[in-house]
């Protein structure tokens, strides 16, 4: 019987279709560009491969194309039920509960799953990242729950280029960055064609104050990278926040302008949502130039995307949306819809994602002290939203920018002392100084 990269048997009569998969699951989890011309090709050599459509429907699902990710993975799963081996009906029905979006029953799934299959990689991927089941669980510890998982079965996977840019990823997101960045260089070292490692990289360089050398690594690898690559814009979007860092506001909005423009940009809409709105709103906030229409565009963009969110990561941006366009409409129908769920214990996120909501329309308005107020008694409840750290961090900014705006200099003063004793910041060192007057 045919096998996957890591051993585990494939339902597939077909050489060629078991080699397209093998390829198609190295490309999607480096975040390469083939992936989905790779599983497409699997299917046509054996159109009953229950784990080339299941593999399909995730690229679906990633991209926000709900029909068809719930069209191909129902196929899956019945061609699973018909001649798949046990492990593949257990992995088709956990990637049931994911792209349905029950994401508290996927998660149960998955760990029961890797319990008897540690090395099915597509399904470990699903609790991963920072978009991943555990990030998105409305849990506070959900770094420290990712870092725990891969320490669990480092030893099944060993030496795997794949597996090592997760653990070591989720070991700098929780707090261990020498041992973090190490491990996530390592897996770099062993594939360079791994936009998720460099990613996974660039994290541990933001987390060091290693900005220059952030930048040096995008500049010397990004060529190499499709710009249809799901992270190209994303990786780009840490060049503008080192640029951000330094005081370079020129750069930052080149980023934008060359890559980030939603009309331009092919990652995953979630990606795109996210990097564009935190981007703009990081300019608006520390009072620098915002292209024109940029907001028009992105929320533009969003409209036909976000229609029915429901992720507390995807409100936060969506309401910077709403509040940087004064759209009061929007806003009042985002807000009234939050405090419904929250009402209703419908948000795994808690009572951070109200308050954040309040506050980033209060600062907006320039209401100072209003976003102050809203933040102040949930500002540590943040990793609850999900995402990276340093994709909340926008949050924290608003925050202390805040506090420095209404007077509050003590209290900005001490968040920054804080984040410049944990790592260096050119940026942070300039909004300290404006703390002595």
């Amino acid at each position: 019987m045919e096998e996957d990269r890591y051993g585990l048997p494939l339902s597939t009569a077909s050489t060629d279709a078991a080699a397209a998969y093998r390829e198609g699951m190295d490309l999607l989890l480096a975040f390469w560009p083939g992936a989905i011309d790779a599983f497409e090709r699997a299917i046509m050599l054996d159109p009953e491969f229950a784990l080339a459509h299941a593999a399909r429907a995730r690229i679906h699902a990633i991209y926000m194309q709900r029909e068809a990710a719930l069209q191909t993975i129902a196929r899956a799963r019945d061609l699973a039920a018909k001649r798949g081996t046990p492990r593949e009906q257990s992995h088709v029905a956990t990637l049931v509960l994911a792209i349905e979006g029950r994401g508290t029953d996927a998660l149960t799934s998955t760990l029961a799953h890797l319990a008897n299959w540690p090395r099915d990689a597509m399904i470990m991927a699903l609790p991963l990242g920072a978009f991943g089941l555990l990030a998105f669980s409305g849990r506070a510890d959900h770094d420290a729950a990712r870092r725990d998982l891969c320490d669990r079965f480092a030893a099944d996977y060993g030496e795997d280029w794949w597996f090592m840019s997760n653990h070591g990823w989720a070991l700098t997101e929780a707090g261990e960055l020498a041992k973090g960045r190490a491990v996530t260089e390592r897996s770099f070292a062993l594939r360079r064609h791994n936009a998720y490692a460099v990613h996974a990289l660039l994290h541990a360089m933001f987390e060091d104050g290693a900005v220059d050398e952030a930048d040096a690594l995008v500049e010397g690898w990004i060529g190499d990278y499709d710009r249809t690559g799901m992270l190209h814009g994303h990786i780009c979007w840490h060049q503008a926040l080192g640029a951000l860092d330094r005081g370079d506001a020129d750069k930052a909005l080149a980023v934008y302008t060359d890559v980030l423009v939603p009309t331009m940009d092919s990652a995953p809409p979630l990606n795109t949502l996210s990097d564009c709105a935190s981007l703009l709103w990081r300019l608006m906030a520390d009072e620098q130039p915002v292209p024109p229409n940029a907001w028009a565009d992105t929320a533009a963009y969003a409209s036909t995307r976000f229609t029915g969110s429901t992720l507390a990561f995807a409100e936060m941006h969506l309401v910077m949306i709403a509040a940087a366009t004064h759209d009061s409409a929007a806003l009042k129908g985002r807000l009234a819809a939050i405090e419904r769920r929250q009402a209703e214990g419908r948000l795994p996120a808690g009572r951070i994602v109200p308050h954040m909501l309040r506050a980033l329309r209060a600062f907006a308005d320039d209401n100072w002290r209003g976003c102050a107020r809203e933040l102040a008694p949930v500002i540590g409840d943040l990793p609850r939203v999900g995402g990276s750290h340093a994709q909340r961090e926008v949050i924290e900014d608003t925050y202390i920018l805040a506090l420095i705006r209404s007077g509050a200099l003590a209290q900005a003063r001490d968040l920054l002392d804080a984040r410049l004793h944990r790592r260096p910041s050119a940026r942070d060192t300039r909004w300290r100084a404006l703390t002595a007057s």
